[in-house]
């Protein structure tokens, strides 16, 4: 992979966190920073396609806004406690 160098700037305690929990895990503190940014990366990646993926499930259940889910949860767990206390 090619690299390319950059120049940032951070709080000094910051700094002093990060080279000890780089040092805990055998890691220099541009690995541990380089690591850092790709598992943010990816994770903002993963939310991003569970938000798009809830988007399309909404639309197919008609669902159009945030009030219209909270109907629908709403709903599930009066059906699920009323459910639960028949028994």
């Amino acid at each position: 992979m090619q690299s390319q160098t950059l120049n940032i700037s951070l709080p000094k305690e910051l700094v002093k966190k990060t080279d000890e929990a780089a040092k805990k895990v055998f890691k220099n503190r541009s690995e541990y920073i380089r690591d850092a940014l790709v598992n943010q990366l990816k994770d903002e990646s993963d939310w991003n396609g569970i938000f798009e993926w809830g988007s399309k499930i909404g639309e197919e259940m008609g669902i159009k806004s945030e009030e219209d889910a909270y109907k629908l949860v709403e709903e599930y767990r009066r059906e699920k406690y009323a459910s639960k206390n028949r028994t």
